[in-house]
């Protein structure tokens, strides 16, 4: 998923645990104390999580069902829904979605007479079929109800398959798959704005279906909007739909999993970078988008020489507003992405990098439940790393992998034993919880871990006829440790053992046989640091002007715990970095404004955390600010005037941090 945030969202805590450097023996005294302290903390968090959170005993004593989904209602060993056609009218002024919703199914079980589905603050206004002319009414009615899951649809099947169910709904102003924005929320400030978020179980929100990875089906769409507004669909749009008539037809021939359905109206124009690949944004934002990432065909034939035809057609971006909470969704053909990535200097445009990733681990070959994401996000994260080594070059891909597995590092620290797992038991949590940098960065790990041993030409031949093996289906983690087993370590046997494997992704932590990124390049950066630390050298004489972000990301990240408040106002005065264009560069110097007592950046922290919604960027700020009274209060008084901006999700992570 999208949800790239993920890999990121702690390397903030990594600033705020470390010591910092003077000297190179020094840190590397502080290394080894760090890492002392991380396994201390690991293990005493896994004896807190334990005693605070009481699992459901019910559930988890029971052997885990390999293949199953528990966040999903749908009887999808017996019944599967192929297709799904949608009829949606958006009403910006109820904040509604008037739905028509025509499923087709295949019965897997002859005897089978319902099907159940997944819905959450849905109204059903009435179900039926059609044969021939004929509509007759199908009799269904509320099944199981849960907190976390939503609610059950229980519904008569049709005698035949060729009949299909219609389902009449309407969508809930507060449905957790959708944000209503108004046009003061909005980057062009004059027209309302609608997107989706299906990921990870909030289709069900928005469209009654079976709501789970594992269940493929192709759509059709057609949307009519009460505004002279553009809808787009991660589906074929057409640069030249009029919005004449605001209404818009879809068509997606590729089977996808419902997370993948996705949805936005706006005020949209298209700007094309490629024969298959362009940016849709509203009308302010569009020529620096395009600008921006105008490296996307480069990177769509840089994954296509590693691992075969790019294969959904088109590759289009969609530029969200601000208020968007993750770096981008990897809706197919459709990447759904973050303004903050507008750096103006192409610095952050690995996240593109790893939305594109997607469209071969993820949305080609897809976990078959939440358990196996790392399966989405592992491979999508080493594919990542691979485009951007051929894009952007070598050190950048180094660089990132320093900073990611810094923030791995940091994450562990904070997780019990059985979240630091590739292959997790999420029973009785949402799904959303499975989203740390562990399926993300340790998954990666592992992949670069089988590279080394197996050579790069024969693993990427490997992951090649892998994606292959698997295109257009859901798998399991077990799908893939048999694969591997069969077509990689018994054809060159005594390279890697399969315990070897199953500890990567069966146990806790990183194994001793890890490869550890690394890179020359901080290396200068820590002898910098010290010796500016040190008054060795001014702070004018660091030679920064050709720093990437990366490398300023790196030097504030390492700033000691001890640090003068006249550092601060050094560094600020040389390089305005309060005023930061940048939203990585200005994220961490906020962070330190606020471990330091830096108030001269706080009106500029303001405004950001006014601005932007992204997750990754802000919770880290609000927690910090919550760690004393004073400033604690200041972040309640801006949150009362942002919260209104922010998705659902980003809402309930701050609501926490303050209740």
């Amino acid at each position: 998923m999208g949800y790239f945030d993920q890999i990121q969202l702690f390397r903030s805590r990594l600033l705020l645990s470390r010591s910092g450097t003077i000297n190179l023996k020094e840190r590397n005294m502080r290394q080894i104390q760090f890492y002392f302290a991380l396994i201390i903390l690991v293990v005493f968090n896994s004896a807190c999580t334990q005693a605070k959170k009481p699992q459901h005993n019910s559930v988890l004593q029971e052997k885990i069902i390999i293949g199953k989904d528990y966040h999903s209602f749908a009887n999808t060993d017996e019944v599967v829904v192929t297709h799904v056609t949608l009829n949606l009218d958006i009403d910006f002024d109820e904040q509604s979605i008037h739905g028509n919703n025509w499923l087709f199914f295949q019965r897997k079980n002859d005897q089978v007479k319902q099907i159940i589905l997944d819905t959450r603050d849905l109204t059903i206004l009435n179900v039926k079929t059609k044969s021939g002319e004929e509509f007759t009414p199908l009799t269904w009615s509320w099944g199981q109800k849960d907190k976390l899951l939503g609610q059950a649809l229980v519904i008569e099947l049709p005698e035949s398959e060729k009949q299909p169910i219609i389902i009449e709904y309407k969508t809930s102003p507060s449905a957790t798959g959708l944000q209503w924005l108004t046009p003061e929320q909005t980057s062009g400030k004059k027209h309302p704005f609608l997107y989706s978020q299906s990921e990870a179980i909030h289709a069900r929100s928005w469209i009654p279906l079976q709501d789970s990875p594992k269940v493929r089906q192709t759509y059709s769409a057609k949307v009519k909007i009460n505004r002279k507004l553009r809808a787009v669909m991660s589906a074929n749009n057409d640069p030249k739909a009029t919005t004449k008539f605001s209404s818009f037809s879809f068509n997606m021939p590729q089977a996808i999993p419902s997370y993948l359905i996705a949805l936005a109206v706006g005020n949209l124009e298209y700007s094309a970078i490629s024969h298959r690949s362009g940016v849709w944004a509203e009308p302010s934002v569009i020529t620096k988008a395009t600008q921006e990432f105008e490296d996307t065909e480069k990177m769509i034939q840089a994954g296509e020489a590693l691992y075969g035809k790019y294969a959904w057609g088109t590759y289009d971006l969609l530029i969200l507003p601000p208020s968007f909470p993750f770096g981008g969704m990897e809706n197919p053909r459709l990447s759904f992405i973050t303004p903050t990535v507008i750096a103006g200097d192409k610095s952050l445009v690995s996240l593109i990098a790893h939305e594109l990733a997607h469209s071969w681990s993820g949305n080609l070959v897809t976990n078959a439940s939440w358990r196996d994401l790392w399966l989405n996000e592992g491979f999508t994260t080493y594919f990542e790393s691979r485009i951007t080594e051929a894009v952007k070059g070598l050190s950048v891909k180094n660089m990132e992998a320093v900073l990611s597995y810094q923030s791995l590092l940091a994450e562990m620290a904070e997780l019990s034993e059985k979240d630091q797992k590739l292959a997790l038991d999420l029973r009785g949590q949402d799904p959303d919880d499975a989203f740390t940098n562990v399926p993300y960065d340790k998954g990666r790990m592992m992949l670069d871990w089988l590279e080394s041993k197996f050579g790069r030409t024969r693993f990427d031949y490997f992951v090649k006829n892998y994606f292959n093996h698997f295109a257009f289906q859901s798998i399991t983690t077990e799908d893939f440790v048999d694969y591997l087993d069969k077509n990689l370590l018994q054809k060159h046997p005594k390279t890697v053992s399969i315990s070897e494997v199953k500890q990567w992704i069966y146990q806790a932590g990183i194994p001793n046989s890890a490869i550890i990124p690394t890179t020359d390049l901080f290396k200068k950066i820590d002898i910098l640091s010290a010796q500016w630390l040190n008054n060795r050298l001014s702070v004018q004489q660091l030679p920064t002007k050709n720093w990437s972000t990366q490398e300023w990301l790196y030097f504030l990240n390492n700033m000691p715990k001890k640090f003068k408040l006249s550092r601060m106002q050094e560094l600020d005065k040389t390089f305005n970095l309060s005023n930061s264009h940048n939203s990585e560069i200005a994220h961490i110097w906020f962070l330190l404004s606020i471990k330091y007592n830096y108030q001269v950046a706080f009106n500029n922290m303001q405004k950001y955390l006014i601005k932007i919604g992204r997750r990754k960027l802000i919770v880290p700020l609000y927690k910090e600010l919550a760690k004393t009274n004073k400033n604690k209060q200041w972040a309640k008084e801006v949150y009362q005037i942002a919260r209104r901006g922010y998705h659902s999700l980003a809402q309930v992570t701050i609501d926490q941090v303050f209740n």
